[in-house]
C-alpha cells in the first residue's frame, strides 16, 4: 500500500524532532571558550576590515571581521579542535589549528601573505558551508572583486573562465545563453540565487539575463550533485551569493555605449547591530544589431533587449544565537527574436522576424532559519517559492509558458565530534509546468505537475593530517500527477507515476604533508557520484510513453593542486568521465525496433576531458588566470540496438556544440588609482545543427574562433571612477551557435561610484 505524501513527509519531520531531543539530551555541557587575535599584512602592519572564520567538521562555527587595529575576539565556543582561517581579497594565510579547553582563553597571531586563490566560505559543495580550500569537490569561486576588476556584464561573463564549462550564446546582449557543464546537456546544471532554485520544470534555464546586481560572490561546482540537491543537479552546480552585513555602504554604476546600449546598477548593504541587509537594482538596454542581416541581405530591426530587476535579503543573527534570513528577487525582461540570420547552410532562412518577440517574469522568495541547540547540534528550516511566466508574440501568434515550484527543507547538522559531523534531512518540492502547447482533452492548456520528497545524509570527516573525506546519499521520491489525454489522440491519459531514485556521492581531499613537498602545498582531490534530471513538461506532453525516467549520469573525477612560491602560484589539473544513460529521444523509424513508444530512455552519450587552470598573482597589482579545457564527447548505442543513434546522428558523433578544445587568458592590474584588464576566449570548431530546421536539417560544423577584450578605470578619488573596456577588439566575425551572429566590436564607457562609513 502507498503512504501518502504528507504522511511521509510528517513522519520524517518526526524522526527529525526525535533525533533533536535524544542528542540534545545526550550533549555534555561545556564551559565557553573565547578565541581572540590580530591578522596582519606581510609587513606585519594590522588589517582591518578582513574576515576570520573557525571552522570544525560542524562547519563554520563563526565568522567575524576584524576591527580597524586588527584585532578580533570569537565567544562561546565549545572545547574542542578548531581550524582558523582568513577571507581577504588577494590574500591567505596558513590555516591554524587551535584546541581549547572548557572556559580556556586563547590569543593568536595571524599574518597573511599575497595569494593567487584567496580562501572563501563555499555553501554548494556540502550539506554545510565549509572553506574552500578544504572543499573536496571541482569548486571554483568567482569574487565581486573579480567580477569588477573585468568589468563583467552578466554572470555568463564569469563563467566563461571556469574550466570545464562551455557558454553559448545565441547571438548579442540578452540572446539565450546556454551552459555546457563537461560535455553534459544545456539543462544539466542546477542554479541557485542564495539557496532559491530557479531554473524551469526539468532543469533548463536561460543565463541571457542573470544579472550581477549585488552580487557578493558566485560558486560554481562541477560534476553531479544530485545526492545534495537531488533533481537537476545532475552535472553541477552553479549558486549566486548575494551581498549582505558588514560595514554600511552603497554603491552604483551608470554606463553605455555602442549598439545603444545602457546599464544602471545601484546595491547596498550593511549591518546594525543583530540586523544585516542588502539590496541591488539593474536596469539595462540593448538596441542589439542594426545592421544587414548576412543571411538575406535585409535590414534587422528586431534585435533590441531591455532588462529590469531587483533583489534584496534581511537577515537577523544573534552572536552565536538563532539565525534567520529572508531574500526576494523579482525581474522582468523583453528581447526581439529576429531569428538566425547569420550562417544558411541550406538556405532555409526565410528572412528577418520583425515580429517576435518574448517577455520573460521572475520572481522568487526565500526563508531560511538555522537554531543551534548546542555547540554539538543545529537545526536548520528553509523554504522558498520561484514563479517564471513568459510570454511570447510571433507571426503564429501568441503563446505563454509557467513555472512554479515550492521548496521546503528540514535539516539537522550534529558534531558526533571534532572531526566528525553529520547531516540529515528531509526535502519537500513541489512544482508545475504548463504551456500554450501542452494541453487536454478539451485542446486548452493544462498544468503538468510533479511532486519530490528527498531523504538525504551526509558524513564528513576533517582530520588533522590534511585528509577530509565526505560522503552523501540522497533518496529521491518522485511523484507525478495523473494527465489527461490530449484532443489529438497522440498522448493516452497517463496514470500517476512513482519513481524512486537512489544519488550516492564521495569526495575526498588530501592535503600532502610539507615535509614531501618542500613546503609547497600539494592538494589531491577525487569525488564519484551519479544524479538525475526529470523530464520537463514538452518532454512529458509530447509523447505517448506514460512510464518516463529521469536521465542519469555515473561521474568521476581525479585532480591535483599545487601551491608554488607560498601560494603566489597555483596550478591545478582535474580529468573526469563521465557516463550518460536513459537519455530521452524521440524515437523515428530508424530506432523502430528499440522501443514502442514514440519517446523514450534509450540513448546513451559519454564525456571525458582534462580540465587545467593556473594562476598567479605577480606583486600584489597583478592577477593572472589561464585554463584550458580538453573534451572528448561521443554518442554511444542506443540499448538494445548496437551501432545504432537517433538519426541524424551516428554512433561515434561529438554531442553537439561541445568543443574539443576551449580555453582563455585574463589578466587584471589593480592600483591606487589605475585599473586595466585584458582577456583572450577561444574554441575549436563545434558540431551543430541546421539554425532554422534543427537536426532536421542536418548537421554542420560550426568555425572556431577567438576573441579579445580590453579595458581600464581611472580613480578620480577613492570613491568615483571613471572606466572604459573594447568588447571584440579585433571586430572578428563569429557565432558560438551557428546562425546568430555574436557581438561585434563594442565599445563602453562607465562612471562608478561608491560610499561607505
Amino acid at each position: 500500500m502507498r503512504i501518502p505524501r504528507h504522511r511521509r513527509l510528517a513522519a520524517a519531520c518526526r524522526l527529525s524532532l526525535l533525533m533533536l531531543v535524544v542528542t540534545q539530551l545526550s550533549a555534555a555541557a561545556v564551559g565557553a571558550a573565547t578565541l581572540s587575535g590580530r591578522v596582519v599584512d606581510p609587513d606585519g602592519r594590522p588589517v582591518g576590515g578582513v574576515r576570520v572564520i573557525v571552522a570544525d567538521a560542524f562547519g563554520t562555527r563563526a565568522d567575524r571581521s576584524t576591527a580597524a587595529d586588527g584585532r578580533f575576539e570569537i565567544t562561546a565556543l565549545a572545547a574542542g579542535t578548531y581550524e582558523l582561517r582568513v577571507v581577504a581579497d588577494g590574500f591567505t594565510a596558513d590555516p591554524m589549528r587551535v584546541t581549547l579547553a572548557a572556559n580556556d582563553t586563547r590569543d593568536v597571531p595571524l599574518q597573511m601573505r599575497l595569494a593567487a586563490i584567496a580562501e572563501s566560505i563555499v555553501v554548494s559543495a556540502a550539506q554545510i558551508d565549509v572553506p574552500l580550500s578544504r572543499a573536496p569537490d571541482s569548486v571554483t569561486v568567482v569574487t565581486a572583486v573579480e567580477l569588477q576588476a573585468r568589468q563583467s556584464e552578466t554572470v555568463a561573463d564569469a563563467l566563461r573562465f571556469v574550466p570545464g564549462l562551455a557558454v553559448v550564446r545565441q547571438g548579442k546582449r540578452g540572446a539565450l545563453t546556454s551552459l555546457f557543464p563537461r560535455g553534459g546537456g544545456s539543462n544539466y546544471t542546477l542554479v541557485l540565487v542564495d539557496g532559491v532554485r530557479v531554473n524551469s520544470f526539468g532543469g533548463g534555464y536561460d543565463f541571457g539575463h542573470l544579472a550581477l546586481a549585488n552580487v557578493e560572490r558566485i560558486e560554481i561546482v562541477r560534476g553531479p550533485q544530485s545526492a545534495l540537491f537531488g533533481s537537476d543537479g545532475i552535472g553541477g552546480v552553479v549558486q549566486i551569493v548575494t551581498r549582505r552585513g558588514g560595514a554600511p555602504r552603497v554603491d552604483g554604476l551608470i554606463e553605455g555605449g555602442s549598439q545603444g546600449t545602457m546599464r544602471t546598477a545601484v546595491n547596498t548593504s550593511g549591518s546594525r547591530g543583530a540586523w544585516r541587509w542588502g539590496a541591488g537594482f539593474e536596469r539595462a538596454r540593448s538596441d542589439g544589431y542594426t545592421g544587414i542581416a548576412p543571411a538575406s541581405g535585409e535590414v534587422v530591426t528586431n534585435d533590441d533587449d531591455r532588462l529590469i530587476q531587483f533583489s534584496g535579503s534581511l537577515g537577523w543573527q544573534r552572536p552565536d544565537g538563532p539565525d534567520m534570513l529572508i531574500t526576494t528577487r523579482v525581474g522582468r525582461d523583453e528581447r526581439g527574436s529576429p531569428g538566425p540570420f547569420g550562417s544558411n547552410p541550406i538556405g532555409a532562412f526565410s528572412g528577418v522576424d520583425r515580429v517576435s518577440r518574448g517577455i520573460n517574469n521572475t520572481g522568487q522568495a526565500g526563508l531560511r532559519f538555522s537554531h543551534p541547540w548546542s555547540p554539538r547540534i543545529r537545526q536548520r528550516f528553509e523554504a522558498s517559492y520561484m514563479d517564471l511566466s513568459s510570454d511570447f508574440a510571433s507571426g503564429f501568434g501568441p503563446s505563454f509558458s509557467g513555472n512554479h515550484r515550492f521548496d521546503g527543507r528540514l535539516q539537522e547538522d550534529l558534531a558526533i565530534s571534532p572531526v566528525l559531523g553529520v547531516s540529515v534531512g528531509v526535502e519537500s518540492l513541489r512544482e508545475r509546468g504548463s504551456s500554450t502547447f501542452v494541453t487536454g482533452a478539451n485542446g486548452k492548456p493544462i498544468a503538468i505537475r510533479r511532486s519530490v520528497t528527498g531523504t538525504f545524509g551526509e558524513l564528513r570527516y576533517v582530520a588533522v593530517e590534511g585528509l577530509s573525506v565526505t560522503g552523501g546519499v540522497r533518496v529521491e521520491h518522485l511523484t507525478r500527477d495523473a494527465l489527461e489525454p490530449d484532443a489529438f489522440g497522440s498522448r493516452p491519459a497517463f496514470p500517476e507515476q512513482t519513481i524512486n531514485s537512489f544519488n550516492p556521492k564521495i569526495a575526498v581531499s588530501y592535503v600532502l604533508p610539507t615535509s614531501l613537498t618542500a613546503r609547497a602545498p600539494t592538494r589531491l582531490h577525487a569525488s564519484a557520484g551519479t544524479g538525475i534530471r526529470p523530464p520537463d513538461a514538452f518532454e512529458i506532453a509530447f509523447t505517448d510513453n506514460p512510464n518516463l525516467k529521469p536521465e542519469r549520469i555515473r561521474s568521476l573525477d581525479v585532480g591535483i593542486e599545487q601551491q608554488l612560491a607560498g601560494g603566489v602560484y597555483v596550478v591545478g589539473v582535474t580529468a573526469f568521465l563521465n557516463r550518460y544513460d536513459d537519455l530521452l529521444v524521440t524515437v523515428g523509424a530508424s530506432l523502430q525496433n528499440a522501443s514502442q513508444y514514440q519517446t523514450d530512455n534509450i540513448s546513451n552519450a559519454r564525456a571525458r576531458g582534462l580540465e587545467l587552470s593556473a594562476d598567479a598573482r605577480l606583486l600584489k597589482s597583478v592577477t593572472v588566470r589561464a585554463t584550458y579545457a580538453l573534451l572528448d564527447t561521443e554518442i554511444l548505442s542506443v540499448d538494445g540496438l548496437d551501432g545504432t543513434a537517433p538519426s541524424p546522428f551516428k554512433v561515434g558523433n561529438p554531442l553537439l556544440r561541445r568543443p574539443h578544445h576551449q580555453g582563455g587568458v585574463t589578466a587584471t592590474y589593480s592600483a591606487r588609482q589605475l585599473t586595466a584588464f585584458g582577456e583572450v576566449t577561444s574554441r575549436s570548431r563545434t558540431l551543430d545543427v541546421e539554425p532554422n530546421f534543427g537536426s532536421f536539417g542536418g548537421l554542420f560544423s560550426a568555425p572556431g574562433y577567438a576573441v579579445v577584450n580590453i579595458g581600464g578605470g581611472l580613480h578620480l578619488t577613492p570613491q568615483i571612477e571613471v572606466y572604459a573596456r573594447v568588447l571584440n577588439l579585433a571586430d572578428r566575425e563569429y557565432e558560438e551557435a551557428l546562425g546568430f551572429p555574436a557581438l561585434r566590436r563594442s565599445g563602453i564607457v562607465g562612471l562608478r561610484v561608491a560610499t561607505s562609513r
